[in-house]
């Protein structure tokens, strides 16, 4: 299942606009940093704008999560589909995916770390990074079904597999000279190892 179903996407080119200016001062300033004029000057667009494509500075906050979000499933959809039809090989791409570009860089870094930020504070982000994870869960599940694992332990699997990979993308993305991308692989592919069937 792609996220892609789930979030849609900016009506028009002015509020995508403002999604893509917000991910930027979340990554240069994190979420205590952004605020209305600085997007919109950063965007070119008046502030008055803002509020005729979002109810505020909250509500354009939680569209670029689900913006984010969208497009990191994409990403990993769009690996996925290059593996070719080996279903080990499609899950192995779907976890590979999250340790190189463009999910792994230091922009979605620091605005992921923004978003992750306000989940504890703002019940709109948590109720949408619930939303978000739970995607791609999903979309784990059914790679990991594919690839031989038995139903009653996918969902116990694709919890422990998201928490892998963010804890390798999180060391990955904070300091690269201590592993890198591949090693991160190796490191996901024998964990995975322990989980499929022979």
């Amino acid at each position: 299942m792609s996220l892609r179903a789930t979030y849609v996407r900016a009506p028009d080119r002015r509020a995508q606009d403002l999604i893509d200016a917000c991910a930027r001062a979340l990554a240069r300033h994190g979420a205590g940093g952004v605020s209305v004029r600085t997007i919109c000057a950063d965007a070119g667009v008046s502030p008055g704008l803002l509020r005729h494509y979002f109810e505020g500075i909250d509500d354009l906050v939680a569209a670029t999560y689900a913006h984010v979000g969208a497009a990191v499933a994409d990403a990993l959809d769009a690996a996925v589909a290059a593996a070719g039809p080996d279903p080990r090989a499609r899950l192995a791409a779907y976890v590979n995916a999250s340790f190189r570009p463009p999910i792994a860089t230091q922009d979605l870094l620091s605005t992921w770390l923004a978003f992750w930020s306000l989940v504890k504070s703002d019940p709109a982000i948590a109720a949408l990074h619930r939303d978000i994870y739970a995607g791609y869960r999903v979309a784990l599940e059914a790679l990991l079904l594919d690839a031989g694992m038995a139903a009653a332990d996918v969902g116990q699997a694709a919890i422990a597999i998201t928490a892998l990979v963010d804890g390798l993308w999180l060391e990955l993305s904070l300091d690269a000279g201590v592993f890198g991308a591949e090693e991160a692989a190796a490191i996901a592919a024998r964990w995975l190892s322990v989980w499929l069937p022979e």
